[in-house]
């Protein structure tokens, strides 16, 4: 008999491409590169070979913290090195654009990985899409938590049918994420920001939505101007089936009350459920997100084990699937084609809040640039 709790486990563990030693070239050295993408890369056995920041003590003490041999003043430079085979962009979104118009245009290039949020506008981003395919050049989306170990797991149990048709599916975010300085020049913060996580990964797990309803206010710890803190949307299904997310930024109001933060997922289908946690919100402490399932074919729970965690571990899988692209000239697991769609939706939830009404992705989509 199948062994499904091994095969769960499994299905978390990126397949890894053949090989291994593309030169990447990494622009940006900031705490997602250095905490998270080189230590990643380091243990999947990749190739990070020069390294770019506009901090001269920065970039020096990544490439020395990871061993990487060159070290360049400006992207430009990095982009102009011939050995480099691969670009590993971290930088804000807004600047994404400019390094990719510079960098389609080199013959060297063979594939492209970015941030995500890989622009700050749908239009932008059909732009970086358009250079990518007029180039030949493979362009992956670092949408990682499509890399945690408990999305894995849960998307494996999905395509299986364990759960059966699915029904409800929520997250419940309660956590306190640290906004980065770049964030206070966008007008639009959290669902840009970190609630796209959830946007994306209801499109990975469930498809593409018809309807989108989505509510907000302010954040009272956030001093800066935004409008989008504390946010809840609605994924709306042309079968039923509802999706919904909580992203609760506020979780604690300081001293002296405790602390009680946590990221929660359920997943109830017609013969079968599913639940868990992601490990996140306590980095840089190392705890594995989670699982458990009970379905009419395991008639019990179910819990699947695994070490890794999504930081760093899950960063290894995107760039995973970008080599892999870039041998057998496919199109990246994560790739931008799919990405506009996940930025699609990122637009119909501030168009809801935006018009105080339920937006289609399809009239999103189908607007002019």
């Amino acid at each position: 008999m199948e062994d499904l709790k091994k095969v769960l486990e499994d299905s978390t563990l990126p397949v890894l491409p053949k090989r291994k030693d593309f030169a990447i070239g990494c622009v940006g050295a900031g705490f997602i590169m250095n905490d998270c993408h080189l230590v990643a890369y380091r243990n999947a056995g990749f190739n990070p070979a020069a390294i770019n920041s506009l901090a001269a003590e920065e970039r020096e003490a990544v490439a020395k913290r990871h061993g990487i041999g060159k070290v360049y003043d400006t992207w430009q430079k990095l982009v102009d090195d011939p050995e480099i085979e691969i670009l590993d962009i971290a930088v804000p979104p807004d600047v994404q654009l400019e390094v990719l118009r510079y960098a389609a245009k080199k013959k060297h290039i063979k594939g492209i990985q970015c941030q995500k949020p890989v622009a700050m506008s749908l239009p932008e981003a059909r732009e970086i899409a358009r250079l990518g395919k007029e180039a030949g050049i493979p362009i992956a989306v670092n949408s990682n938590m499509r890399y945690d170990q408990s999305m894995r797991a849960l998307k494996c149990s999905l395509d299986r049918g364990l759960l059966g048709k699915p029904v409800l599916a929520t997250i419940e975010m309660r956590a306190i994420p640290h906004w980065q300085e770049f964030l206070k020049k966008y007008p639009l913060l959290e669902i840009y920001s970190m609630g796209i996580h959830h946007v994306d990964i209801f499109r990975y797990l469930f498809g593409d939505p018809e309807k989108i309803t989505a509510v907000c206010r302010t954040d009272p710890r956030t001093a800066f101007p935004h409008r989008d803190g504390i946010v809840q949307f609605t994924y709306q299904y042309r079968d039923g089936m509802m999706a919904t997310s909580l992203d609760d930024v506020w979780a604690w109001p300081n001293e002296p009350c405790e602390k009680d933060i946590y990221i929660k997922w359920r997943v109830e289908g017609l013969e079968g459920m599913a639940t868990g946690t992601v490990g996140w919100p306590v980095y840089p402490d190392r705890e594995p997100s989670t699982l458990r399932l009970t379905s009419k074919q395991t008639r019990g729970w179910i819990e699947p084990k695994w070490d890794t965690v999504w930081f760093p571990d899950a960063f290894a899988g995107t760039m995973a699937g970008l080599l892999r692209a870039v041998e057998s000239g496919g199109e990246p697991e994560i790739g931008i084609e799919d990405n506009l769609k996940t930025i699609g939706c990122v637009e119909a939830c501030y168009a809801s809040i935006r018009e105080e009404r339920t937006v289609t992705l399809r009239e999103i989509m189908e607007k002019e640039d």
